[in-house]
């Protein structure tokens, strides 16, 4: 991460870096340094675009801000091609732990997909084992530096594929060995949950809990899925549930009148991952942080939570999309406060350390 975070601050000039932050919505084959994805692709005799890191990232962001998912995941290919073998995953785990902790993240669940990154030899638990051993060598990094960070993982199935039971499986292999949850990604639109619902019946039935990528890329109908067939506790991005939300302006009042699926999200507390400078780049939602209807989450009851996505696609940190947040709808400390804590509160840890998550967070931003 090259980014200086020194440079964000609130509107009243509070500092972003150091406060404590949760992140739950963060793909590990989205966070490779630029000058790891040179040097890991030289060494396996990738076609690089790019052989200077700062080149490269500039081509990373280039490609991701096309306004569509299919060109955003398009660069995926360049980063899962250098994650095949134990070294490099480890290496990748790492040196994600570390950055995370330079943004001052003190919990993160991370996902990725094992399915891809076996060309090399690796099996499923192979893969899993290594990115443990390199998320383990981070925490002891940031230790060294006088940084606590714990990190949990998420075993991504993809939508467009038909081996999300395997997923499954390998998720709840490893559920006391790191794994805290499931996810699945992919293209949301022609791919419904519901090709999935075996994998989603088995998670069920062992209580793992999972999140589904929904209102994304596509609407309302892939949340209702997300929630019905794939029993969602969370939302990845979910920023479609406004178009189950009808705003009217009579005067100086302003309504909202929520449909049923907005309700049953707000109502029931699902968490929204929400990522805001992803979304504009794959066209989400809106051309500006302005038009982004977060806000109007937030001011509406959601329990909103500010992530990444990808910290090399977007060229970003949690410390990054706060201040883009806080300058725009002009938020303090205060509201700050309230992401962190509605983080916390949705993550996939036990009730007793999300407690201490919440009591660390509230301590922090007092």
């Amino acid at each position: 991460m090259t980014d200086d975070l020194s440079q964000y601050a609130l509107p009243g000039g509070e500092p972003i870096q150091p406060l404590p932050k949760i992140g739950l919505h963060e793909h590990l084959d989205g966070g490779v340094r630029p000058a790891t994805v040179i040097e890991l692709g030289e060494r396996l005799g990738l076609a690089l675009p790019a052989t200077e890191p700062d080149a490269l990232a500039d081509w990373f962001h280039q490609q991701c801000t096309g306004g569509d998912l299919v060109s955003y995941l398009k660069t995926f290919d360049l980063t899962i091609a250098c994650m095949q073998t134990a070294e490099g995953l480890e290496r990748v785990a790492m040196e994600y732990v570390e950055d995370l902790a330079a943004d001052g993240v003190v919990y993160a669940e991370v996902r990725w997909a094992p399915e891809q990154h076996l060309t090399q030899g690796l099996t499923p638990d192979e893969a899993v084992e290594a990115v443990q051993r390199g998320i383990d060598a981070g925490i002891e990094s940031a230790a060294s530096r006088g940084h606590d960070i714990r990190i949990g993982q998420l075993i991504d199935a993809l939508r467009q594929f038909d081996n999300s039971r395997q997923a499954a499986e390998i998720a709840l292999r490893f559920r006391d060995r790191g794994v805290v949850g499931f996810d699945i990604a992919g293209p949301e639109a022609g791919y419904p949950v519901s090709r999935h619902r075996e994998a989603f019946d088995l998670l069920a039935a062992s209580f793992l809990p999972a999140t589904v990528h929904a209102g994304e890329a596509d609407g309302i109908e892939s949340i209702r899925g997300a929630i019905l067939e794939g029993r969602a506790l969370r939302l990845g991005h979910g920023v479609r549930i406004v178009e189950d939300i009808v705003v009217e302006q009579d005067g100086g009042m302003v309504t909202a009148t929520l449909g049923e699926v907005a309700q049953w999200v707000r109502d029931r507390e699902i968490a929204l991952e929400v990522a805001p400078s992803s979304n504009l780049q794959t066209g989400a939602w809106g051309r500006s942080i302005e038009e982004h209807p977060f806000d109007l989450l937030y001011q509406l009851g959601f329990r909103v939570t500010v992530n990444p996505d990808n910290r090399l696609m977007s060229r970003t940190s949690i410390t990054r999309e706060l201040a883009i947040l806080a300058e725009a709808f002009d938020y303090d400390l205060d509201d700050l406060a309230v992401f962190q804590l509605n983080a916390a509160a949705a993550s996939f840890l036990p009730l007793e350390d999300r407690d201490a998550l919440a009591e660390l967070i509230a301590e922090a931003y007092a």
